[in-house]
């Protein structure tokens, strides 16, 4: 898939690997949804791209505000051939210890957000993609997913955020093999 007149949705797209993405495809050629919880660090980074930056302001955990992203995206420029997913968040608990048993509220959010999230935005992303016509390879979108190293190799207090990475690198092939027949690929990156 050319960047070059693609239109792509980034996820934690207002700070850090998200941004830097954004600003990549943007240098590319390619429009770019900013989406950040953060909606004033995504309106930053989109005004310092220019026209071709959309800034938008979402849960990834959230089915309604991702969706909405989408909507917006689409309404703007027509289509959706890439979403990256790079939002996420951490903690460093350890499982147990002097301070108790790690919080289990704890764990569950980072889930949430790291997997559910990256999940979430899968779905829909493809969803949206499923309308595009093919382009000269076949192809209608791709997802890029963001695990971690911590996936393989998680450190001391990383329980929640391997796990949760572990999940986004344990989805990968079912995605991609349950969207190739629809001309949509899939794939994780494991920075780290």
């Amino acid at each position: 898939m050319q960047l070059s007149g693609s239109v792509a949705l980034v996820t934690g797209a207002g700070s850090g690997l998200g941004e830097a993405v954004a600003r990549r495809f943007a240098a590319q050629g390619a429009r770019v949804a900013i989406v950040d919880l953060k909606l004033e660090a995504a309106e930053a980074v989109a005004k310092s791209i220019g026209p071709n930056a959309l800034a938008l302001r979402a849960d990834v955990a959230s089915e309604a505000d991702v969706q909405a992203a989408i909507d917006a995206t689409v309404k703007q420029w027509g289509a959706l051939h890439i979403a990256v997913s790079c939002a996420g968040i951490t903690t460093g608990v350890k499982t147990a210890g002097s301070k108790g048993p790690h919080p289990l509220d704890t764990f569950a959010r980072v889930v949430g957000v790291n997997l559910i999230g990256t999940f979430n935005g899968s779905r829909l992303s493809a969803q949206a993609m499923l309308a595009n016509a093919p382009n000269a390879g076949g192809e209608k979108g791709v997802l890029i997913n963001t695990a971690s190293v911590a996936a393989f190799d998680g450190q001391l207090g990383q329980v929640a955020y391997a796990a949760s990475k572990g999940g986004i690198v344990g989805m990968t092939l079912p995605l991609a093999r349950d969207l190739a027949r629809n001309g949509i690929r899939c794939m994780t990156i494991a920075p780290g």
